[in-house]
């Protein structure tokens, strides 16, 4: 929705025939208010450490899966190696 205002509030701005007017500055404004709703509506994701840290800890749950069906059982030190959650 913000979005859409925000595009129509640019192509305003662009038939507006002095840039440094009134209404120029107006729509201006409205500009960068709805942009500032555009970036809190959207989150930014996950961040790459979180991937490769999930990553890790799954590689290191599947080699001791791997490990322990092969019949050669791990102790309880061997959890130890897997990152737990904070």
């Amino acid at each position: 929705m913000f979005e859409s205002e925000l595009e129509r509030t640019i192509s305003a701005m662009k038939m507006t025939p002095m840039i440094g007017s009134e209404e120029y500055v107006k729509q201006l404004s409205i500009a960068e208010r709805l942009h500032g709703m555009v970036d809190k509506e959207n989150p930014p994701g996950v961040s790459k450490e979180t991937m490769i840290t999930v990553g890790a800890n799954l590689l290191g749950i599947i080699l001791i899966l791997k490990h322990e069906y092969a019949g050669n059982f791990i102790s309880s030190k061997a959890l130890g190696f897997v990152i737990r959650a904070r």
